[in-house]
């Protein structure tokens, strides 16, 4: 018996199928540099440590995949203050994790305010690679006292959400690593604007670069790539508890994470058993001449195949005629004819990026003939489109101010219904009442 026991304690020790990983630290434990002890997630896709980069003596703690022979950091907790040698320690400490330097100087702190509850705490890292200090008895999600899901590095792993948690006042974004080879903070961020119909924007330090466009359903406006595929399911959740956007993996043998790139590349990475290295599945934005903020200016249409790429929407004229001839767009088009208010139609532009939705109203409940006639109820209304494209579409955007940032695309974008007088409609767009009368033969 006692032989018997002693062989199966060696096979738990040694033998893969019986490895015992540890994923939690109690108010009795601590990770030190020093021991090399780590916290490996259930399912051994995620590890928990300090590490340092390749042409750096600083240390850091942070996540990473671990069963990748190319370590892909996916979360930096000290990023922006790192440890000068190899003195660190992560402990608990009362309702805080705290990470200690020399001298004990605390480095890096979850920052809790003290709780009333007496109860220990304990720190995990999950399966899906969040790290979270919670309550030792209360697992559930809705109760963790914090989680490092909360605080994005560079990386946006699945069940992760970017946006606004609206009761707290919470915005998570995405900000780049300075380098490849130093995780502070860089140049370059992905955030979301929570007005009326959200959107995410590439920004260089407070500038946007690159905007992504509004949620259409199924993907963003801007990134047509991000095509929908059977292993990954795409969620944007808008109501009166948060704005964000979250991914799921439906084949866990596959891995996929969104990153922003220390140059300013908001990619789409998948890792698959069989290639074993990263791969980018679309990166945005791919266009130098059609891709940056408000390149046309007001008014006007990139597109790549025009030369210029830079084109005034139909009834609009370049609104500074030279600069316009030497290429330079920025001030974009003005109206042939002003708008009656009565009389006025619709011109409609096919597979767009839709413009920026500053001044844009939504309502969810209506389509697109009833929005249509909601426009032109509004002497202020510049365009309308579907807010959903699924099902033939559905949904009502109107905008009420300059149109900016559009471009098109060969497919995959959508139908922009742009408002102009009755001297500026071609044949194929007309205003209504003309158009009821061509059909009727008058």
């Amino acid at each position: 018996a006692f032989s018997f026991l002693l062989v199966f304690d060696v096979m738990i020790l040694f033998h893969p199928v019986f490895s015992i990983y540890i994923n939690t630290l109690s108010s009795t434990e601590s990770l030190t540099i020093s021991s090399n002890r780590t916290l490996v997630s259930p399912g051994n896709d995620f590890e928990l440590g300090f590490f340092r980069t390749t042409s750096s003596s600083r240390w850091y703690l942070g996540i990473w995949y671990k069963k990748l022979s190319d370590r892909t950091f996916v979360w930096v907790a000290n990023r922006d203050n790192p440890l000068s040698n190899s003195i660190g320690t992560l402990k608990l400490s009362g309702n805080n994790l705290v990470l200690l330097g020399h001298s004990s100087k605390s480095i890096w702190s979850t920052n809790l305010t003290k709780r009333n509850e007496r109860s220990p705490v304990v720190a995990e890292l999950l399966a899906n690679g969040n790290f979270v200090m919670r309550d030792t008895n209360n697992n559930d999600a809705s109760a963790f006292l914090w989680q490092s899901f909360d605080f994005p590095t560079n990386t946006l792993l699945p069940e992760m959400k970017l946006g606004y948690d609206l009761k707290t006042g919470l915005n998570r974004f995405l900000a780049s690593w300075r380098s490849s080879d130093d995780p502070s903070s860089g140049d370059h961020s992905y955030k979301l604007k929570p007005r009326r119909f959200p959107e995410f924007y590439i920004f260089n330090d407070d500038f946007p670069v690159h905007r992504v466009g509004p949620w259409n359903g199924i993907r963003f406006s801007g990134i047509p790539e991000d095509q929908k595929s059977s292993y990954m399911v795409y969620n944007f959740t808008e109501n009166s508890k948060e704005v964000a956007y979250t991914f799921l993996m439906t084949n866990n043998s596959i891995y996929s994470i969104l990153k922003i790139t220390s140059e300013g590349y908001l990619q789409r990475l998948m890792w698959t058993p069989s290639s074993k290295i990263w791969q980018v599945f679309w990166s945005s934005p791919v266009s130098f001449q059609c891709d940056p903020y408000r390149i046309c200016g007001p008014y006007a249409y990139c597109d790549e195949n025009t030369s210029p790429v830079c084109n005034c929407i139909q009834g609009f004229d370049p609104k500074n005629r030279q600069q316009w001839d030497l290429r330079s767009h920025a001030s974009g088009c003005i109206r042939r004819t002003r708008l009656s208010c009565s009389g006025d139609g619709f011109t409609k532009m096919k597979n767009m990026k839709l413009p920026e939705t500053t001044m844009a109203i939504v309502d969810r409940g209506i389509g697109v003939k009833e929005c249509e006639k909601r426009c032109l109820s509004n002497c202020n209304c510049t365009a309308f489109a579907n807010a959903d494209i699924r099902n033939g579409g559905s949904g009502c955007v109107i905008w009420t101010g300059e149109l900016e940032d559009i471009r098109n695309y060969v497919a995959d974008g959508q139908d922009l219904y742009v408002r102009l007088a009755a001297a500026d409609l071609g044949f194929f767009s007309f205003s209504p009442q003309l158009r009821r009368e061509t059909l009727m033969g008058k």
